[in-house]
């Protein structure tokens, strides 16, 4: 790719995220390429659907769940630390965007989804939680990832949108994280 259509592809995505995270992911492709300094043909010869535009934003999202379940697998504490603090981890990585945890949550468990890689993503960084809590015993039989991700998923839906801040969605999930412990 020549520099300045990489800078262009670069700037796409960069205003993309500014936009979608304060208007959700249904806004204006139009509004992109105008705050980026792109005309619309530049945008869709970079990025032909919403949804290609997407996956080049949530490229570098993908790798940054992985970090992350790594790091709250890494914390020291009990099992109930361990699950709220991947449980307000996976709030934050899905409510980038205003109107994500809604999108995200709708789209687990459905193949058909244009976003399906990145559940599997969420749900495979889950799924080495929920493991580490089963071999410990501190998990309730029957809780999974997808369960668990749909659980706390709709907590995400809440506190997007009603604009709950951090403080007002943790009691939320506390009650959660008891719920799927022994």
């Amino acid at each position: 790719m020549r520099v300045d259509a990489q800078r262009n592809y670069d700037r796409i995505v960069e205003v993309a995220r500014e936009v979608f995270r304060e208007q959700g992911y249904d806004a204006s492709l139009d509004e992109v390429a105008k705050r980026a300094g792109v005309g619309p043909g530049t945008l869709y010869r970079h990025f032909p659907t919403r949804d290609d535009l997407l996956d080049a934003m949530m490229k570098s999202w993908m790798e940054r769940v992985d970090v992350t379940a790594e790091k709250v697998l890494a914390t020291e504490g009990s099992p109930r630390d361990l699950l709220v603090a991947w449980l307000c981890a996976y709030v934050e990585l899905i409510s980038l965007h205003k109107g994500g945890p809604a999108k995200i949550t709708s789209a687990l468990g459905d193949d058909t989804s244009p976003i399906q890689s990145k559940c599997r993503v969420l749900t495979a960084a889950t799924d080495k939680v929920v493991d580490h809590l089963a071999e410990a015993g501190a998990l309730r039989p029957g809780v999974d990832a997808v369960t668990m991700c749909r659980l706390v998923g709709g907590v995400a839906v809440v506190g997007d949108q009603g604009n709950l801040d951090e403080t007002a969605v943790l009691p939320l999930l506390e009650v959660v994280a008891d719920g799927m412990l022994r």
